[in-house]
């Protein structure tokens, strides 16, 4: 190829803004889209519902670059020291309805046409032999750092010494120099030498990274940010590794379910970098009934207030659709609610979101009718079956405030019950509920005082009154506590009053037809996840008060724990509970042991009547088909050597062990009613018994 000493030469160069030049592959949209660019909330609330990822696979290039060349007349004997010229141009399109920034290129051509050469009727492909490829400073001098050089000369992939080159290929070269995050601005310039044409890419490298200010951030910790960019202080900016940076801010908010971006990123002189961050705080949060039916608004009949309380989000916070979204549990498990969810809008151009929760409620109330199971009854043609009839309203002057008034009617049992409930009392920040009981029941007395001459029952008689008063007090944890009053005596098969049973034990403790007693109760519940397999522990204490001479006095604790263990398909389920009563305290009151939810094997209470006990209990479930799993079980219960210490011994007047285990296996179905077991258990006397239930064993 002959030498171009009869050429001469034009060059412009444009300087991209600040963190905008090295948006040159597709690797690097996000950072285009966010600097220099102020989003509306519209905008941005839009890209964070909607946007898949933050990457978009086909961006085109932002930069551009242009080589021109033209004729000069060769009368001129000096060597002409520019061959060509690059320049990047930078465009930014409208905002669109999906306000993404699109990247455009723009080709700076010269008055020669699209890089072509005046006159000589050469096309753009012509090649121009390049003897030397230099990288130097803008203003064509040698560069301080030669880190940086090598960092160009390695980014070059086509211009080498001794090749042949095309404008494209300077074009693709310019493209990979600034592509490499270190430099602001590439203008390559060909220098005709004695040895040949020298090729020199005039760069200004970023400037070096000092200091950083960060705005708009009020939930992103700081820690995050200062480890972010603790690596880069001193070094020269790499528009590389601050959009990665950028990525991992977004990031962030992403897997926190909050609505925040970085929204601008720029250099400020001195190397500070600032950091603009957009926080979409919750403006205003209303609710909006929506009719069961149709789907249209209609009035409601809870206190909006009601379900506002219930909400963690708050106005002034980051929205959070995490957070969202466990209020939106939280309002459905008032019980009230049939169908809730969360509708962020933008409020106006505040910068800011309006909250909108539609809420579909349940019908209140109305009355239900069932049956069950009783524990205490174990003979007879209906042993065991219970009917209930129920009248319930969930939302008592539209406060979520629930009413209960309930029958349930058995061979023997009976109880009559109302319960007036108040989930969270009005003014109360800690959710302190507040229910108040009251029950007439009539329940079997044998579970104690069993084996009656003639198959004759006793029945036991209680009118209870109270007040209870619960509250969170942890995660997972609740507590509580309340004052009970509780009439209680013991009738025979004809209903009439006894104060002895056929083997002369007394059935009262005072002495009287009735024992009565004011019970100040506390209890506290830990609860896993909630599943039948979780962790669970219930502790539970009673104090007799003797405020009226002929009222009991007494202590008792009982607790309860459960493991629960995953072992491929099969669950292992490991049960402790214990209890002991100290003082006076009636004879029917006893810890039973042996039963369905006690040592299975055995008669309910057939393993003995004690002032203390403890019951050990092992599972191991596996599922077999559908709703259908099969269980093998052990259960051990002892009453510690107690019985005798219970008022009249019941349990030794009627010969009952003290202590004793079971095994077996069985099948458990679910159901509409809950868990359906049937188990086949044999004890340690060699008996064989079957036992049925309803729910899950305590």
């Amino acid at each position: 190829m002959s030498k171009n000493d009869d050429v001469s030469f034009t060059s412009s160069s444009l300087r991209t803004p600040p963190f905008l030049h090295h948006q040159t592959k597709p690797s690097l949209p996000l950072f285009s889209q966010l600097a220099k660019t102020k989003l509306t909330f519209a905008s941005f609330l839009d890209s964070l519902l909607t946007r898949p990822s933050t990457r978009t696979p086909n961006s085109p290039p932002l930069c551009s670059a242009s080589l021109s060349l033209s004729h000069s007349s060769c009368s001129d004997p000096k060597p002409l020291p520019i061959l060509g010229s690059a320049s990047l141009s930078l465009s930014q399109s409208q905002l669109g309805e999906s306000n993404q920034l699109d990247s455009v290129v723009t080709a700076q051509q010269k008055s020669g046409g699209a890089s072509g050469v005046h006159g000589s009727g050469r096309n753009d492909e012509e090649r121009v032999l390049i003897s030397e490829v230099l990288v130097k400073n803008k203003d064509g001098e040698e560069l301080e750092r030669k880190d940086l050089e090598g960092e160009a000369l390695a980014a070059l992939k086509a211009c080498r010494a001794n090749s042949a080159l095309t404008v494209r290929e300077v074009q693709e070269d310019v493209h990979r120099i600034i592509s490499s995050g270190y430099f602001s601005s590439c203008m390559p310039v060909a220098v005709d030498t004695r040895d040949g044409i020298q090729l020199v890419f005039q760069v200004e490298p970023n400037q070096e990274f000092h200091g950083l200010v960060c705005e708009g951030a009020s939930v992103l910790p700081t820690k995050f940010i200062q480890d972010a960019f603790r690596g880069g202080y001193g070094k020269v900016v790499n528009i590389k590794h601050l959009d990665e940076v950028i990525n991992s801010i977004n990031g962030w908010y992403m897997e926190r379910g909050l609505f925040g971006m970085v929204s601008n990123a720029e250099i400020l002189s001195g190397g500070i970098i600032r950091l603009q961050v957009a926080e979409a705080e919750v403006n205003d949060i209303s609710i909006c009934f929506l009719d069961r039916k149709t789907g249209e608004p209609t009035k409601g009949k809870t206190k909006p207030e009601t379900i506002l309380r219930q909400l963690t989000t708050k106005k002034g916070q980051v929205y959070s659709m995490l957070q969202g979204k466990r209020d939106v549990d939280t309002v459905l498990t008032m019980g009230i609610m049939e169908d809730v969810s969360f509708i962020p809008q933008p409020a106006g151009d505040t910068g800011k979101v309006d909250l909108i929760m539609n809420v579909v409620e349940r019908p209140n109330g109305g009355f239900s009718a069932g049956g069950g199971i009783s524990s205490g009854i174990t003979s007879g043609p209906l042993s065991g079956l219970i009917g209930s009839f129920a009248y319930s309203h969930r939302n008592v002057f539209g406060r979520n405030r629930k009413l209960n008034i309930s029958l349930e009617r058995g061979q023997i049992d009976s109880i009559f019950r109302v319960n007036y409930t108040d989930p969270w009392i009005e003014g109360d920040d800690k959710r302190t509920s507040r229910t108040i009981m009251v029950q007439n029941s009539r329940t079997p007395g044998n579970l104690v005082h069993s084996n009656q001459p003639g198959n004759s029952s006793l029945t036991i008689g209680r009118v209870t009154a109270g007040l209870e008063f619960s509250r969170p007090l942890r995660p997972k944890w609740s507590g509580t506590g309340g004052l009970i009053f509780q009439h209680a005596g013991v009738r025979d098969e004809n209903g009439n009053p006894i104060i002895k049973d056929h083997y002369s034990s007394p059935l009262t403790a005072s002495g009287k037809t009735h024992d009565d007693m004011l019970l100040a109760k506390f209890e506290s519940v830990y609860t896993g996840s909630g599943d039948h397999g979780s962790s669970m522990f219930v502790f539970n204490m009673e104090q007799g008060l003797p405020l009226w001479p002929e009222w009991l006095f007494f202590n008792r604790v009982n607790a309860r724990a459960r493991k629960g263990a995953q072992i491929g398909p099969a669950l292992c389920l490991l049960s402790l509970s214990g209890g002991h009563v100290v003082g006076n305290f009636s004879p029917h009151e006893a810890f039973a042991i042996g039963g369905t939810n006690s040592v299975r094997g055995y008669e309910e209470g057939a393993v003995s009547s004690g002032r203390s006990y403890v019951i050990g209990s092992g599972e191991i479930s596996f599922p077999m088909l559908g709703p259908v799993e099969g269980v093998i079980f052990a259960d051990y219960g002892t009453d510690l050597g107690s019985g005798p210490t219970v008022p009249g011994d019941p349990a030794g007047a009627r010969l009952k062990p003290g202590s004793g285990y079971g095994y077996g296996f069985g099948i458990r179905v679910d159901s509409a009613l809950g868990p359906l077991r049937l188990e086949y258990a044999f004890n340690d006397k060699n008996m064989k018994r079957f036992h049925f239930g309803v729910g899950h064993r305590n």
